[in-house]
């Protein structure tokens, strides 16, 4: 049996700890640029942690159901497993998206969670019913399929190749379904022609996670992660010219850049880990990569909270106590730029302080 990586554990915890820290700056206004997304076409490191997180599933879903099979779980058995893991997590989701009113008119549908779920069960029922080979070929098709009809199929009003915010297929699609219930009235980022090619990172992922179970030395599993990532990162950037790098559509350029870029710190922390033994470092990301889902959706929720208690002002009016916390707590001594930075980290390490908790006593919470 293949024992636990802890470099994976790190890993997702490392990821769970960037999306706290990108999701709860003091104040939106003022964000340094690597902590804020890309406008559109590019990346920063913001528009990494998603797809590592995607990436990271596929690993863990490889090792998970190679464990279980070897213990004798069958197939049916780990279908019905990812259909109601599935479910459970587009369920938080919806609730945090509605969360604290649930106005079943607009209530946003896609979200981060609710994309987590659907790459999930794609990737599970695919690993669980085709072979190796077949997934491989599979996320050939999703990347160049996507790339297809992305410059291919014309879009009523604006016709075929428009990659920009406005026109693109994956929007004209989503305006179609989604109507009304999308991240904002003209665009959603997690929506869902755009989640195909995600599901193809995830798949990346399940290819990482054999490699991790092979037969092989540990330094040459290392290597080989660290070559493959270069490899797909510069075949990301290579087809850029044509197909730019872009988290919004989550084009295939995109997906080859960041498995890429995920493999190669992937193996970085396998050798530190893994291979020599260095792990003091991580600790806090053994805390939060233990509990993930739980430290998103906590997080998420209590961040709610703050922003619909309201506080009043001595004029009369009110702000949220999430406004008010970062105005007196961090902007009034550390200036709006560091002061929302400071909020970011004060807001990581109180849930790194609550997860903690949950970790010394081993209390995993598992969906």
């Amino acid at each position: 049996m293949t024992p636990r990586l802890r470099s994976l554990d790190a890993f997702r915890g490392l990821t769970i700890a960037g999306m706290l820290l990108v999701n709860d700056p003091g104040s939106w206004s003022y964000v340094y640029p690597p902590l804020d997304h890309a406008e559109w076409n590019g990346w920063t490191l913001t528009d990494l942690i998603f797809p590592f997180f995607l990436f990271i599933v596929g690993i863990s879903l490889t090792l998970s159901f190679s464990r279980r099979m070897e213990q004798g779980a069958t197939p049916p058995d780990l279908l019905r497993k990812v259909g109601s893991r599935a479910a459970i997590i587009f369920a938080l989701g919806l609730v945090l998206n509605g969360f604290p009113h649930y106005d079943l008119s607009t209530i946003r549908i896609m979200g981060v969670l609710q994309r987590i779920a659907l790459v999930y069960l794609a990737t599970g029922i695919l690993y669980l019913t085709t072979r190796e080979r077949a997934q491989r070929w599979i996320v050939v098709g999703l990347l160049v399929g996507y790339w297809a009809m992305m410059t291919l199929v014309p879009v009523p009003g604006f016709g075929a190749g428009i990659l920009e915010r406005q026109g693109n297929l994956a929007q004209y699609v989503d305006r179609v379904v989604l109507g009304a219930h999308r991240w904002k009235a003209d665009w959603d980022p997690e929506g869902i022609l755009s989640t195909f090619p995600a599901v193809a990172t995830c798949l990346l992922g399940v290819m990482t996670g054999r490699g991790l179970r092979a037969d092989r030395p540990v330094t040459e599993k290392a290597l080989g992660m660290y070559v493959c990532g270069v490899l797909a990162m510069l075949g990301g950037v290579v087809w850029s010219i044509w197909f730019p790098i872009n988290k919004n559509l989550w084009s295939s350029t995109y997906v080859l850049f960041t498995a890429g870029f995920a493999l190669v710190l992937l193996a970085t922390i396998y050798y530190l880990i893994d291979i020599r033994g260095r792990d003091r470092w991580a600790w806090p990301w053994y805390v939060f990569g233990t509990n993930s889902i739980l430290a998103f959706v906590a997080s998420g929720l209590f961040a709610r909270i703050l922003l619909v208690s309201k506080v009043a002002q001595p004029d009369g009016s009110t702000v949220s106590l999430y406004e008010w916390i970062y105005e007196h707590g961090f902007a009034s001594w550390a200036g709006p730029m560091n002061g929302s930075l400071g909020f970011a980290v004060a807001y990581v390490a109180l849930f790194l302080g609550v997860m903690a908790v949950l970790y010394e006593k081993k209390w995993f919470v598992k969906i």
